[in-house]
């Protein structure tokens, strides 16, 4: 068995572990949360008999341990239940809400890289000049506010004061297009519709960039502290004595062995946003998971509690499992060490 495939297993298994563990402690957590379900569902105006048969229905009159084996023989058949929010199966409700969330987090995730690391590294390659003074400040900027507060400034900035980019939604109402993938920027290209597909690049970067700037300051001041470690390493020294340009030892031998400790809270800031995007979708009126969970939290809507956290573990896990790997595929260290334990 190759070392990259015994890591993977054993990650998943690792990852299955900690997935029965999140059921097991969100089921507990949101029995105990004070409100009657049942009530808050049907409202003040619901009879006795009404209430008492939905409390039956969710299983809410058997003790806990009960319910508990109740819900993984449901989950077993991919059946997380109905949502008391919306009257729906909460696997529609996910299959609706959840595209828009990660479309969102996986562009705010393209910006933490394509716009950090870059800054990383030019930050270091001019260290103690301007630039990197400049990046410096941006980087502490970007770390200093969450993602809901820039989320806020930037609204104002550029959708209220200069009406540059849209104020709240994910494409304008002008067009009608059919969900594919629930990702409209691929349904759109699927359409052929390049307008469509203009107008909900536009409509993402704004909350994109409030959901990612934290982490840009934080992918740009990690790679700026890892590459300078690596530029004092003697490899990097015989290679500025050999004459070689400042950019190809930046690129060429600097910026990998920077990459590992980078790539990892990179990963951690991906996975973290899919939690962290609800304010960011609540100011842009962005119809995501996140935005959904809070609302069903706030009506105790257990079958949606449950199946939103998991979803969104799952996805945390996923990611993690995804950045381990290409830590391994990166760091030949690892691939060894695996090797050595079986």
């Amino acid at each position: 068995m190759s070392p990259v495939l015994r890591l993977l297993l054993r990650r998943l298994g690792i990852s299955l572990i900690v997935l029965v563990g999140v059921s097991m402690l969100i089921f507990g957590i949101a029995r105990v949360i004070p409100g009657d379900p049942a009530r808050i569902a049907l409202g003040p105006n619901a009879t006795a008999e009404q209430i008492e048969k939905l409390r039956t229905d969710l299983h809410l009159d058997e003790p806990i341990y009960v319910q508990y084996g109740q819900f993984l023989k449901d989950l077993a058949r991919g059946d997380l239940g109905v949502s008391l929010y919306t009257n729906r199966p909460v696997t529609t409700d996910i299959a609706e809400f959840l595209p828009a969330t990660l479309e969102l987090v996986i562009v705010a995730g393209i910006m933490m890289v394509g716009i950090g690391l870059p800054l990383g590294i030019w930050s270091a390659r001019f260290r103690g000049k301007a630039a990197d003074h400049l990046i410096r400040l941006l980087s502490l900027l970007g770390v200093s506010a969450p993602s809901f507060v820039w989320a806020v400034i930037l609204m104002l900035l550029f959708a209220y004061f200069l009406p540059i980019f849209p104020i709240a939604g994910r494409i304008s109402d002008v067009y009608e297009i059919q969900r594919h993938t629930g990702f409209l920027l691929i349904d759109t290209l699927v359409a052929g519709n390049f307008k469509a597909f203009g107008d909900a690049a536009w409509h993402i970067i704004l909350p994109a960039f409030a959901l990612a700037l934290s982490g840009i300051g934080q992918a740009a001041r990690l790679t700026r502290a890892n590459m300078i470690e690596t530029y004092d390493k003697p490899y990097i020294e015989m290679a500025q004595a050999y004459g070689f340009k400042a950019r190809r030892i930046a690129n060429r031998y600097a910026f990998k062995p920077s990459l590992i400790p980078s790539l990892t809270v990179i990963g951690l800031d991906f996975a973290a946003m899919l939690g962290n995007a609800f304010l960011v979708e609540a100011v842009f009126a962005w119809p995501g998971l996140s935005r959904y969970g809070v609302n069903v939290i706030l009506r105790k809507d257990l079958n949606a509690i449950i199946g939103t956290v998991l979803i969104i573990s799952a996805t945390f896990l996923i990611v993690n499992l995804i950045v381990d790997l290409l830590i391994a595929f990166l760091n030949p260290r690892i691939r060894y060490s695996q090797r050595g334990a079986s």
